[in-house]
């Protein structure tokens, strides 16, 4: 951390198993390395892989350990046999988990299975470093608003958030003109369309830049990601679809830009290494020192940017079309998105499928009315995601092995 002290901070993790969970504890660990972090784990949560979490339960000593499969209880109990550490399985178990007393929750569970959790640790008034795109998209201005009355804050991980999140004149929003998040551009960022219809899961999860998981890759590749996280930065930043672009950036240095009223644009840089937007979640508004990759400027020559291309990318313009839409529309996208997107990794879908299977279900639900008569804003998002996919579900297997 910059200045003499090393940070210390009590946190859990959820979703540790997964990429960013992973990356997560892998900083602390460089940290504490280091001399620069001291780190007290209140919680570990992964989803079915029980030899990850009992590895990282006996290297960081949780109070608790959480297996979200309930079936592999047994096994993560003997797994942890001698420790000394709690160990729980299931959904309510997760939830439970994320409201245990801590500093600082890292909400890194991948899809709408991490929404509860996320909605459990945002009312409990730690500091909650959001990695968990679906809960935004799904909850956006009812989460922020639980993280503001349980006087809590909200930082987001996302390397594009985090870097607006950094440049961001939050005191005086109304400086800013327009908001410019970039994008890699995926592994078929100069593919033809009749070449991406023949794309496989192995191309598709081959990301050019950056180390990521399987449906997070594919969402690269569709540039559905681009799509969920403008609908992500409308809510964080309180900013309307029009003031917000997406500009591709094939080599991942700037991680987005703010561009404000007088022509001045600020721009967040660093080594596509997820590390950083979750070093600056745990450490803020201070700064935390690690051995961290720099940049060499020199070395890379130059940054190139284009335009994206809707007609192949058509996933963009379905997010935004459902942030404008409002209401449950964004819900729905992101639902379909994820039940075509594991389809496609299944192979029961084509490529280029995933995107019609989204569009197909923002129409029909739209239609039909899918909303919940729930007052609770968590319980809502679920219901109304529920019936997308049950939607999305159908089209998926009148699409299946379609070109």
């Amino acid at each position: 951390m910059s200045g003499s002290s090393p940070l210390r901070r009590k946190l859990s993790v959820l979703g540790s198993t997964g990429s960013v969970g992973c990356s997560t504890l892998d900083l602390m660990d460089q940290a504490e390395k280091a001399g620069t972090g001291a780190f007290e784990v209140e919680a570990l949560t992964g989803g079915r892989n029980v030899a990850r979490l009992a590895e990282q339960a006996r290297r960081w000593k949780p109070r608790v350990a959480v297996i979200a499969e309930p079936g592999l209880l047994n096994d993560l109990r003997e797994a942890l046999s001698g420790t000394g550490i709690e160990v729980a399985a299931g959904d309510a178990a997760v939830v439970e988990a994320a409201t245990r007393p801590t500093e600082l929750v890292m909400a890194a569970i991948v899809g709408a299975a991490g929404l509860r959790s996320t909605w459990a640790a945002a009312g409990t008034g730690a500091t909650l470093a959001l990695a968990n795109k679906e809960s935004l998209v799904c909850c956006g201005p009812r989460l922020i608003a639980r993280v503001a009355a349980a006087k809590g804050r909200l930082i987001p991980v996302d390397s594009e958030h985090s870097a607006i999140f950094q440049v961001f004149p939050a005191d005086a929003p109304e400086r800013v003109a327009r908001l410019i998040l970039t994008a890699s551009g995926g592994p078929f960022r100069k593919t033809s369309l009749a070449d991406m219809a023949r794309m496989t899961p192995e191309q598709a999860v081959a990301h050019p830049r950056w180390s990521m998981g399987a449906k997070i890759s594919v969402d690269s590749a569709t540039l559905a990601n681009k799509g969920l996280e403008t609908i992500e930065a409308a809510y964080l930043f309180d900013m309307p679809a029009e003031k917000i672009a997406v500009v591709v950036h094939p080599e991942s240095i700037i991680h987005s830009m703010v561009e404000y009223v007088d022509g001045s644009t600020l721009a967040q840089m660093g080594p596509p290494d997820m590390r950083t937007p979750i070093a600056c979640a745990l450490s803020w508004p201070d700064r935390l020192s690690w051995p961290a990759p720099r940049l060499d400027l020199a070395a890379l020559g130059a940054l190139t940017f284009e335009a994206p291309d809707f007609e192949r990318f058509p996933a963009l313009n379905l997010a935004r079309q459902a942030l404008i839409a409002g209401g449950d529309a964004p819900t729905v996208f992101n639902a379909a998105n994820e039940v075509g997107a594991y389809a496609f990794l299944d192979r029961r879908l084509g490529f280029l499928n995933i995107a019609a299977v989204v569009a197909e279900t923002l129409e029909r639900a739209m239609a039909e009315g899918v909303m919940s008569g729930s007052d609770d804003a968590c319980e809502a998002a679920l219901a109304v995601d529920a019936r997308a996919r049950r939607i999305a579900g159908t089209i998926v297997a009148q699409r299946a092995f379609a070109a």
